[in-house]
Parts: structure tokens; C-alpha cells; sequence
């Protein structure tokens, strides 16, 4: 049986997760960003306590489809941008139809009516910070920043930083304090 979180968009989320089930003597078969496999239908009052734990540590426990859905979509992206060595070959939209197995026209219907933003402007937004991330650590240049997330050009990327940012990639990179945002708040 597969339960669905909300907010859980990093490895720490996916501890904190992991750590309530054990707590509570939930068997599990896999944890990944948004989606548990436990091996049995939960009682009610073993879904109620699972419920009240993830809360203390801000996660949700999800029974609304649409809910779920949405949750499905941001866990893709987060995934496929923040946490995969190299970003898909064919569009976005794409690897979101398969992967999900549902139209993307209905998935980005229902992603910009819940959350009021486009798929799109969301993935660009974690590219952003996948950007940040990986000028702050400084091993890659500029070039193979935009090769590994598919930009046309550095000035492409260029171009979409500062649109968001407000800054070049090159001045962020002088800052001496660098200003990224936590995952769970994007």
C-alpha cells in the first residue's frame, strides 16, 4: 500500500520519515520523496498517530488525489533537478507525461490552478538554486553548469538567473554571503 506526504523534498525529510514509521512499528518496503510502500493497510489509529508525528516535523500526511497529484509533480522536479547527476534528454514535459503516466496538458492544468504558478516557472525556480547551489561549491564553471542543465548557452542561463535573481551569475558568485533558499520553501 502506498501513502503519500506532503512537504517531504529532501534526503532529511525522507530520515525524519523513516524515523516516525520505526517509531511506530510501520513496516515499510521502499521511502522515496513524497511516497511510502508499507507492507500493510494502516489501522486508524495507527494512521492518526503516523499523522500527528509527520506534523511535528512538518510534513503532512496526504488523503486529497488533487493533493497528491501536485505533490507527485514537485517531487519529480525536485528529484530530476536537484538530486540526479544529469537532467533528462527529451523535454520536460516528456519525462513529467511517462514518468507520472498521465497528459501533461491535465498535469499543468491541475499544477497551475493549485498551485498558481506554471510547471515551467517551477522548474526554473529549482534550477535557479541547483545553479546557486553548484556556484557556491565552485567546482564546475559557468559552461559546465549549462551543460549539465541543458541550457542552449551561458548566456541563456545567464539571462534566466538574473531575470530571477535580480543578479548575474558571476556577481552572486562574489557575494560574500550567498542567499539560497531551503527546499521546503520554494
Amino acid at each position: 500500500m502506498k501513502i503519500f506526504i506532503q512537504y517531504m523534498v529532501s534526503l532529511r525529510c525522507k530520515l525524519m520519515v523513516k524515523s516516525e514509521l520505526e517509531k511506530l512499528n510501520i513496516k515499510y518496503k521502499s521511502v522515496e520523496l513524497g511516497e511510502v510502500v508499507i507492507t500493510k493497510n494502516l489501522s486508524e489509529a495507527k494512521r492518526e498517530k503516523l499523522k500527528k508525528g509527520l506534523r511535528k516535523s512538518g510534513l503532512e500526511l496526504m488523503d486529497d488525489k488533487r493533493a497528491m497529484l501536485i505533490e507527485k509533480i514537485i517531487n519529480v522536479i525536485v528529484e530530476m533537478v536537484h538530486y540526479s547527476d544529469e537532467l533528462p534528454k527529451v523535454n520536460f514535459s516528456v519525462f513529467l507525461s511517462e514518468k507520472l503516466g498521465l497528459d501533461y496538458h491535465k498535469l499543468a492544468e491541475i499544477f497551475s490552478k493549485t498551485k498558481g504558478i506554471t510547471i515551467e516557472h517551477f522548474i526554473i525556480i529549482h534550477k535557479i538554486e541547483r545553479i546557486k547551489e553548484l556556484i557556491i561549491y565552485d567546482e564546475l564553471n559557468l559552461t559546465e553548469i549549462s551543460y549539465l542543465l541543458h541550457y542552449n548557452s551561458v548566456s541563456h542561463l545567464s539571462k534566466q538567473f538574473k531575470q530571477v535573481t535580480g543578479l548575474t551569475p558571476t556577481f552572486f558568485k562574489c557575494l560574500s554571503k550567498k542567499q539560497r533558499f531551503n527546499l521546503e520553501d520554494l
